[in-house]
């Protein structure tokens, strides 16, 4: 009786593993012939916030210019959000951009675009 129970629940585990569907079973991702490799892109920025004035360094590593912007969001309600102009990065140069609220900030980050050049 014990062996038919073990035999049981074995034979009910293999059916169950042999009616998932296809795409849900792990496969190697082969990437087709004539399709490119996804091309590196992207300076890394870093920002430095002290009291109410942000630095932010961005530095290019890669051959495509990239379109940077810094934008910060000033905690006060009644204190404005400021947006820089866009600056561009060249490949292996270093920039940096800055700006302030009136009092705290809430958050800081950078927007990336890449440029025809």
């Amino acid at each position: 009786m014990r062996l038919s129970r073990s035999l049981a629940s074995v034979t009910a585990a293999v059916c169950l593993v042999m009616s998932l569907s296809y795409e849900a079973m792990s496969y190697t991702r082969v990437q087709e012939p004539g399709t490119a490799a996804s091309e590196l892109f992207g300076a890394s920025c870093r920002s430095k916030v002290t009291g109410s004035r942000v630095t932010t360094y961005c530095h290019n590593p890669y051959p495509r210019t990239d379109g940077v912007r810094l934008h910060i969001e000033c905690d006060r309600w009644w204190d404005l959000d400021t947006d820089s102009a866009e600056v561009e990065v060249g490949p292996a140069q270093t920039v940096r951009l800055t700006g302030r609220c009136w009092k705290e900030v809430r958050s800081v980050w950078v927007s990336h675009r890449k440029l025809a050049r």
